[in-house]
């Protein structure tokens, strides 16, 4: 009987019988069966609500997590192999910057079309001018005499002026690497064996390497041109 009884107040809980307390034995009787449905999914709507609302929470919870990531340690690295992985790893980490982005290239992205790798940069370094981030970019005076018509006007009409945003053209360029925040550096590795190809794009997490990159990229910039 115990559990029958049991059973009974937890049915008596949702609202869905009514009892007489002071019957011995306890007495129920059932509501009327359209307002036990109306009651039942009341309920039902009221446990889906906080369930979402509880789901809701931990979505919040993991947003701000990934909004503030923890850093990679120093010498930490990774890779992406092939010309498509290597150009989306550079872009990623372009995205990923927070306060500066120092490009030197002395070559067009290898195993790419020019002007579609060239617009796909320009487009992630004005986002990140943005968001606060300074961009300072060193180019060799090939590539910049072959950098499409259509990214110097856009250079001219939307970056030309601001200060946070500055291209210099340099001698003895050579090669693509890309200092983010001072800590992290990526760097193009060409195919030995089909040098016009991109093999690799390596991103190295080294604050000690970034600063002497800089410190090579700042002997170079002093003696470049600014791009008028």
């Amino acid at each position: 009987m115990g559990r029958i009884y049991d059973v009974l107040g937890s049915i008596e809980s949702q609202h869905l019988v009514r009892s007489q307390a002071a019957s011995r034995p306890k007495k129920y009787v059932a509501v009327e069966p359209e307002t036990a449905l109306n009651r039942l999914l009341e309920d039902r709507k009221r446990e889906l609500q906080e369930k979402a609302t509880q789901y809701e929470n931990v979505v919040d919870t993991l947003a701000r997590e990934l909004d503030h990531p923890k850093a990679p340690e120093d010498g930490f690295w990774t890779a992406e192999l092939g010309p498509a992985a290597a150009l989306d790893l550079w872009l990623e980490r372009i995205d990923a910057a927070q306060d500066t982005i120092t490009l030197v290239s002395g070559t067009p992205a290898s195993g790419f079309d020019l002007d579609d790798v060239s617009s796909q940069v320009f487009d992630r370094l004005a986002v990140a001018v943005e968001r606060g981030v300074d961009v300072s970019v060193l180019l060799s005076s090939d590539l910049a005499d072959c950098m499409p018509h259509d990214v110097n006007e856009r250079y001219i009409d939307a970056l030309a002026d601001d200060p946070t945003y500055e291209v210099r053209i340099g001698d003895s360029i050579d090669g693509n690497v890309t200092i983010i925040d001072g800590a992290e550096v990526c760097l193009e590795v060409s195919n030995p064996v089909q040098p016009g190809e991109a093999f690799a794009t390596i991103d190295l997490q080294d604050r000690e390497f970034a600063a002497d990159v800089r410190a090579a990229f700042e002997e170079s910039w002093g003696d470049s041109t600014t791009l008028g």
